[in-house]
C-alpha cells in the first residue's frame, strides 16, 4: 500500500486541480486549499465571472469555506496554498483569518500582496513561495494568451 505524502508538493498539486477547474470555466485559472492537520477542508476556485463578483477570488471562497468547516472565524492552525500570490485584498482578509501559514506557487509582481511594505499578511504568519511555480506560472500565461 502507498502511502501518501503530505508535503507542500502534495497539497499545491491539489491547489492546482482547482485552477484548472476555473481556467475549464473561463476564469482567470487560480485554485486554492487549505489544511488543517493535514487534512483539506477546503477547496476553491476563482469565480468572479461566474458568479459576477469582484471578490469571489479562490483565496476568499476558501477563507470563507474553511471558516464554516471549523465553526469560527480564526484559521491559525491552518495552511493555505494557493496557485498564485494572492492580491492585497485576499491578503487582507487572510490576516483578519490569522493564517498560520501561506504557500504560493507563482509570484503576481502587478498585484501580488508582497509589493506591499510593510507585508498585508498576520506578523505570525509564515510565508513560502515557489512551489510548483513553472506550472502555475504557465497555466495564467496560456489563460490570458487565448483571451488576445
Amino acid at each position: 500500500m502507498n502511502e501518501i505524502s503530505f508535503s507542500d508538493q502534495y497539497f499545491m498539486k491539489q491547489a492546482f486541480v482547482e485552477a484548472q477547474k476555473a481556467d475549464e470555466k473561463n476564469e482567470i485559472p487560480v485554485g486554492a486549499v487549505i489544511v488543517c492537520n493535514n487534512q483539506i477542508i477546503a477547496r476553491a476556485h476563482n469565480l468572479t465571472e461566474a458568479l459576477n463578483d469582484v471578490t469571489a477570488h479562490a483565496e476568499m471562497l476558501a477563507i470563507t469555506s474553511a471558516a464554516e468547516f471549523l465553526g469560527g472565524k480564526y484559521l491559525s492552525e491552518c495552511t493555505l496554498y494557493v496557485t498564485l500570490e494572492p492580491c492585497v485584498m485576499c491578503a487582507g482578509a487572510l490576516n483578519w483569518s490569522q493564517l498560520k501559514r501561506v504557500v504560493y506557487g507563482a509570484s503576481d509582481a502587478k498585484r501580488g500582496f508582497a509589493r506591499c511594505n510593510p507585508p498585508l499578511l498576520h506578523p505570525k504568519t509564515e510565508i513560502s513561495h515557489g512551489i510548483m511555480q513553472d506550472e502555475c506560472k504557465m497555466i495564467i500565461q496560456e489563460f490570458f494568451a487565448k483571451k488576445r
